[in-house]
């Protein structure tokens, strides 16, 4: 699957410049196509070394948390979930505590603390696949979950809206939250079809309530602040539970007598040798989403799009937001400026301008997650991974689209 979609990438953009070229004498495509070629690749490699010094702090963290217990504890409360979704994942599993890490890092809109994490929650599953070269069910569940996890505070999207001038930066943080708690449940849908799981199992089925609750729970809090006040208390709770978790890891280790330095040390060896692993994987995959957007056939799509809407009768000024929505699953960097872009153009108060924020934050970039954390760990098979990642990508963005003009059309 990874293999076609990446060969539909180069095979589109190639035909786009083409046309470019001999039908609208378009001399500088191909030169355009070349120049994101390279400069994509060297963004990988700047990504990757990136996230070499990201990976050896966190799984370095995580090693003293492994060693001192306290992880342990930490999932113990989802373990029967987990049990219930992942049945080939035994119970206090390292890779339990890895991916409940990554979950809350993801919820609190820690993407630099996610990352290392969800690779280091890969490593550990792959450990269970009996099969190396092809995602297990466990791995592409994670994997699902992780693309459309919710967010509970998108601090980087109020933060873009206040500096493109909205009167209300947060006025797009309930659609945001309502967007991406149905793309989470359309992608556990989605997988929980292919692999046959039983949503309707008590225990699933209670947990699945219980998140519920606490979802509409936070919504009725948030809502009663101003924007300030809401700023600054998901901002300072997000990084207030994030480093009172590693004073838990290194308190517990030192109770315990476990030399902590060590134990870092050892662990962000590892995240070392992950960042290197990622490297061809990374490039492989920027370089096709930049050609295909450079060719233009990402424009094309938008436009064809336009036409069938306009054909249709239907409102048209959800289209000035969808390259954000398009380009969202292959690029969050892509994505942000296609946001931003879209707020310079429209305006951040704007319909189109709204909607391009709740779209950053409804969904996930789901082939970059796919090259990421299946290059750490050599999968080449993905299975029905992509699929059910569209899937939950599909909705978020529907689901994007009906809210913004619930709320703002």
């Amino acid at each position: 699957m990874l293999n076609f979609i990446w060969i539909f990438f180069f095979i589109a953009a190639f035909i786009t410049a083409l046309f470019k070229l001999f039908v609208l004498g378009d001399q500088q495509i191909f030169a355009q196509i070349m120049t994101a070629m390279f400069s994509l690749s060297t963004t990988a490699f700047e990504i990757s070394l990136g996230l070499t010094g990201v990976l050896a702090l966190w799984l370095g963290i995580m090693r003293i948390g492994e060693r001192s217990g306290f992880i342990q504890l930490l999932t113990r409360a989802l373990t029967p979930l987990f049990s219930r979704l992942m049945p080939d994942v035994p119970k206090d599993h390292p890779a339990l505590a890895a991916m409940v890490m990554n979950i809350s890092a993801n919820a609190l809109g820690l993407d630099n603390a996610a990352t290392p994490l969800g690779i280091k929650a890969m490593k550990e599953l792959q450990t269970l696949n009996p099969n190396p070269d092809t995602a297990s069910n466990a791995q592409i569940l994670f994997l699902v979950i992780n693309t459309s996890a919710v967010t509970l505070f998108p601090i980087t999207i109020f933060t873009y809206r206040a500096q493109m001038g909205a009167i209300n930066p947060t006025d797009v943080f309930i659609p945001i939250l309502i967007a991406t708690y149905l793309s989470t449940m359309m992608g556990l849908l989605a997988v929980s079809l292919v692999q046959k799981i039983n949503l309707f199992d008590k225990i699933i089925f209670s947990y699945l309530a219980g998140f519920t609750l606490f979802i509409v729970a936070i919504l009725y809090y948030f809502t009663q602040l101003s924007q300030a006040e809401m700023l600054l208390q998901s901002a300072l709770i997000s990084n207030v539970i994030l480093f009172s978790l590693v004073i838990c890891f290194i308190a517990s280790a030192t109770y315990q007598r476990i030399n902590a330095y060590d134990a870092f040390v050892e662990g962000a060896k590892e995240g070392f040798q992950t960042a290197i692993t990622i490297i061809p994987y990374l490039v492989a995959m920027l370089v096709a989403i930049g050609v295909f957007r450079a060719s233009g056939a990402l424009d094309l799509i938008v436009d064809l799009i336009r036409t069938l809407v306009e054909i249709a009768g239907l409102d048209t000024r959800f289209i000035d937001a969808l390259p954000t929505a398009l380009m969202k699953p292959f690029s969050g960097s892509g994505a942000r400026a296609m946001m931003v872009d879209t707020m310079q153009v429209y305006g951040a108060d704007s319909f189109a301008g709204r909607l391009s924020s709740i779209v950053q934050g409804s969904t996930e970039t789901t082939f970059y997650v796919l090259a990421v954390y299946f290059g750490s760990v050599g999968i080449k098979n993905i299975r029905h991974a992509a699929a059910c990642g569209i899937i939950a990508d599909f909705f978020g963005i529907v689901a994007a689209i009906f809210i913004a003009y619930w709320f703002f059309g």
